[in-house]
C-alpha cells in the first residue's frame, strides 16, 4: 500500500516566505496549501484538515500563538502539530509559542535540510503518540491511554464514557461495509457535537476502533453528554436506512443457521465509569468496569447509558 502524503498548511503573511517553504516541501513529497494571516488559517483548516501547520509567530490579525491556542481547544483539531516559526530567535518568543502549544519552532532565517528533518520529526513523534483513526481522525488507543493514565496520576475527578454500537454487525452486513463506515462516521460526530455542546475543552474524545468510541470528561458533566448523545443518534440514524426498512422499523437479517431474522435500527450503548464513589486506580480496572456495564447495558431494546454508583467492587 502506498504510504499517504502528508499535507502541511504554511501560514506566513510573507509571500515570499510561502514560496520559499513551499520549494523546499514539495519536492520532498508534501502537498502544501497557504494561508497568509491566522484568521485565514482557522478557516483553511476547518475545510482541510492538515497534517501539519507551519505557523508564523507574529502575523496580522491573529498571531501564531493565538491560532495555537484556538487549535487546542478545538476537540477535533488540537491533535493537528504546529512548527511555530520566528524571525527573533528571542527566548520568550520560543517560550510563548511552546506554551500555546506548539511542537517544534525554527528560527528564520533557517536551513531547508533543518525544516525537513524538523517537518519529518515532528510528524513522526505525533503519528506514534497519537495512532488516528483512519476512517474518524480521532485518537486511537496510545493516546486514549495517555489521556486516562495522566489525569489518574494527577488524582482528578475523572468519568471515562465507553460507547458501542448494538446491531452493527447486523447493519453492517445488510448495506455492506461503506453504509457501516457512514454509521461509523455519523456516530463519530453525534459524539463531538455532545461533547462540544456539554462538556468542556479539557474533554478527550477517542475511537478505540471499530464501532467502539470513548469520551473522558468530569462525573459532573458525563450526565448531560450521554443525554445529548443518545437523542442525537436516535434522531440521525434512522436516516442511514433504506426508506422501506424506515418503514418497517428493521431490517431482515440472516443468522448463522441461514434463518431470517428481523433486526431492530441500531441503538447506542454508553458504559460511565467514575471516581466518585471510589477511587480508580489504573487503566485495567476501569476498562474492566465498562466492560460489566456495557454488557449490562446491552440487555435493553434501546440506546441507553448506565454509570456506575458502587462504593465498593
Amino acid at each position: 500500500m502506498t504510504k499517504k502524503a502528508a499535507t502541511v498548511l504554511v501560514t506566513d503573511d510573507d509571500p515570499d516566505l510561502r514560496d520559499i517553504l513551499r520549494s523546499i516541501l514539495e519536492p520532498q513529497g508534501f502537498h502544501v496549501f497557504e494561508a497568509g494571516d491566522g484568521e485565514a488559517a482557522l478557516e483553511a483548516i476547518r475545510t482541510r484538515r492538515p497534517d501539519l501547520l507551519i505557523l508564523d509567530y507574529s502575523m496580522p490579525r491573529l498571531d501564531g500563538p493565538s491560532v495555537c491556542r484556538t487549535l487546542k481547544q478545538d476537540l477535533l483539531l488540537r491533535h493537528i502539530p504546529v512548527i511555530m516559526l520566528t524571525g527573533r530567535g528571542e527566548v520568550q518568543d520560543k517560550v510563548s509559542g511552546i506554551d500555546a502549544g506548539a511542537d517544534d519552532y525554527l528560527v528564520k532565517p533557517f536551513e531547508p535540510k533543518e525544516l525537513l528533518a524538523r517537518v519529518r520529526m515532528v510528524l513522526r513523534r505525533t503519528a506514534q503518540e497519537l495512532e488516528a483513526n483512519p476512517l474518524t481522525t480521532l485518537p486511537g488507543n496510545v493516546s486514549i491511554e495517555k489521556e486516562i493514565e495522566s489525569r489518574l496520576a494527577a488524582k482528578e475527578p475523572i468519568a471515562v464514557c465507553y460507547a458501542d454500537l448494538d446491531r452493527f454487525k447486523a447493519f453492517n452486513d445488510h448495506y455492506g461495509f461503506e453504509r457501516g463506515d457512514q454509521a461509523i462516521k455519523r456516530t463519530a460526530q453525534v459524539l463531538l457535537d455532545a461533547v462540544t455542546r456539554c462538556g468542556q475543552r479539557s474533554d478527550f474524545l477517542g475511537h478505540i476502533g471499530g464501532d467502539d468510541f470513548i469520551v473522558v470528561t468530569t462525573p459532573e458533566r458525563a450526565d448531560a453528554i450521554c443525554q445529548d448523545i443518545i437523542r442525537q443518534f436516535d434522531a440521525t440514524i434512522p436516516t442511514l436506512y433504506d426508506e422501506e426498512d424506515r418503514a418497517k422499523g428493521f431490517v431482515l437479517h440472516t443468522d448463522r443457521q441461514g434463518h431470517p431474522l428481523k433486526v431492530g435500527f441500531l441503538t447506542i450503548s454508553i458504559a460511565v465509569v467514575t471516581n466518585r464513589e471510589r477511587p480508580l486506580t489504573h487503566l485495567g480496572q476501569i476498562a474492566a468496569i465498562g466492560a460489566e456495564l456495557k454488557s449490562y447495558a446491552k440487555r435493553f431494546d434501546k440506546s441507553l447509558y448506565v454509570k456506575d454508583q458502587r462504593k465498593t467492587l
